[in-house]
């Protein structure tokens, strides 16, 4: 794992920029992960998240808002040093995790730059699609709710 060293002005700073447009929950009311990111394990999370939620113990694309696979593998995610021992199915866990009040420096400053850098695909659908045309780049679009940026532009 890369090593950041930072000073006390751009640790503040790092968190002052992560400004997610959705919380956890209404992600998971919006159709993430084709409703299988945690499997039924979800004890650990607020029960009112999952009240109007569908979740499967395997990957259902329906369960998706915009029914279509979006994402990397978790190969992939191991492959590129995305997993941490702390949260081991990545990004999401994390910031259900940050969003419940858990820090972890070194960790915080390596996934909010992640979340940061995915607004390149935001940025994309602004450019690319007549604004409320929700069925232009739904695959970009699934992705960015995955990263808690509002598909609906």
């Amino acid at each position: 794992m890369k090593k950041f060293v930072l000073k006390d002005k751009e640790i503040k700073n790092i968190y002052k920029i992560f400004k997610p447009e959705l919380t956890p929950k209404r992600m998971l009311e919006m159709g993430v992960f084709g409703g299988s990111y945690f499997g039924l394990n979800i004890k650990e999370f607020p029960s009112l998240w999952f009240k109007n939620v569908k979740i499967s113990k395997t990957f259902d694309v329906n369960l998706n808002r915009f029914k279509i696979k979006a994402g990397l593998s978790r190969q992939h995610w191991i492959e590129k040093g995305w997993i941490f021992k702390k949260d081991p199915l990545g990004w999401f866990q994390w910031y259900c995790r940050y969003s419940m009040g858990r820090r972890i420096q070194h960790i915080d400053i390596i996934q909010i730059k992640r979340w940061k850098n995915f607004r390149r695909h935001v940025t994309a659908i602004e450019k690319n699609c007549e604004m409320g045309n929700l069925d232009c780049r739904k695959r970009q679009r699934q992705a960015i709710l995955q990263w808690a940026y509002n598909p609906y532009r």
